[in-house]
């Protein structure tokens, strides 16, 4: 099979297209051909070698794909050959074929191709974990998006609006703004020209937001805290502004706060089966009308330009996911 390689750790001009064995599978395994595969922030540090798999995981780029069914393992009673999925893998996704347990592994929502469903596993397993299960957003709460338009960002959005809950997203230009509003956002702000703590208190008359999504962390952490409301959550799912910071305790205790960290890619296949099926009882019956939670696809590559995806990525160019194709599909 075709995959994309990372021959040394580097910029995206370390990626080629290569050759490999199709991936053996197990016995509670299936076997996708990929007809898509999303493009994270994730892929982008391993390739830097700033996140490595977890022991045992494919070294190759990709968590996240849609395509049919190839093959499944003696042990596999959902799923047949030739069936539309997505998933969230544990590495893999940016080849012809790849590996995935049995337990993550959904159907492609009616209506969506490849491509759009290819945008769907690895921010909605974690926007449903984060926001949703741990989180508690409820209706008539308000929740404020960093980073609405990115991949995790959009997400939690659109799972937000489907809750009943209020949306504040910051973006960094007047375009991607828009973009937040079309997705649902009630209040857009960009953070270049803006305050998002005054913003986001005006909006709430000065109430606060009751969760906020940060995928940013460094200093941001002690100003999401001035945007909290008393009893509010901060998600913390990224670090790209910092991994250390000085926390002034006391700010915690006044707003009876609760500050925690989300990461899906160490996690045991069997948590990662128990969020896939909560996703198919609660968020999947939503997606064939495509209200209020929509494909939004910045761009397709296919994988010999996989190096041209990264750099838009790492541009922060993109409104939505960015997506790679195999050649000819």
């Amino acid at each position: 099979m075709k995959y994309v390689a990372v021959k040394r750790h580097g910029g995206p001009d370390v990626l080629r297209l290569a050759d490999a064995p199709t991936p053996r599978i197990g016995a509670a395994d299936v076997l996708i051909a990929v007809q898509a595969a999303g493009v994270s922030h994730a892929d982008v540090m391993q390739r830097a070698g700033r996140y490595p798999p977890p022991a045992g995981a494919s070294e190759i780029l990709g968590l996240e794909v849609a395509g049919t069914i190839a093959a499944v393992g003696e042990g596999v009673k959902r799923w047949r050959a030739g069936e539309a999925v997505c998933a969230l893998t544990n590495g893999g996704g940016y080849a012809e074929y790849v590996a995935v347990p049995q337990g993550q592994v959904l159907p492609v929502p009616d209506g969506w191709s490849a491509v759009e469903a290819a945008t769907l596993p690895e921010n909605a397993f974690t926007v449903y974990d984060s926001l949703i299960a741990r989180a508690r957003l409820r209706s008539g709460e308000t929740v404020l998006v960093h980073g609405g338009t990115s991949g995790i960002g959009s997400t939690a959005i659109m799972f937000a609006r489907a809750l009943g809950a209020s949306v504040v997203a910051t973006a960094g230009t007047d375009e991607k703004c828009n973009a937040c509003r079309m997705l649902g956002a009630s209040l857009a702000i960009n953070y270049h020209t803006q305050d998002f703590v005054a913003e986001t208190l005006a909006a709430t008359s000065g109430g606060g937001a009751d969760v906020i999504v940060d995928i940013v962390g460094g200093d941001y952490i002690m100003r999401d805290l001035e945007a909290l409301a008393p009893d509010g959550r901060i998600a913390c799912l990224a670090t790209p502004r910092g991994r250390t910071i000085e926390l002034d305790l006391s700010r915690l205790f006044a707003k009876r706060a609760t500050l925690f960290a989300s990461s899906l890619r160490p996690r045991s296949s069997g948590e990662k089966a128990a969020i896939a099926r909560k996703l198919l009882r609660d968020i999947w019956p939503l997606l064939p009308r495509r209200d209020p939670i929509a494909p939004l696809v910045d761009s397709v590559f296919t994988f010999e330009r996989a190096a041209d995806a990264h750099t838009r990525l790492e541009a922060s160019a993109h409104i939505g996911k960015i997506v790679l194709i195999p050649s000819g599909k």
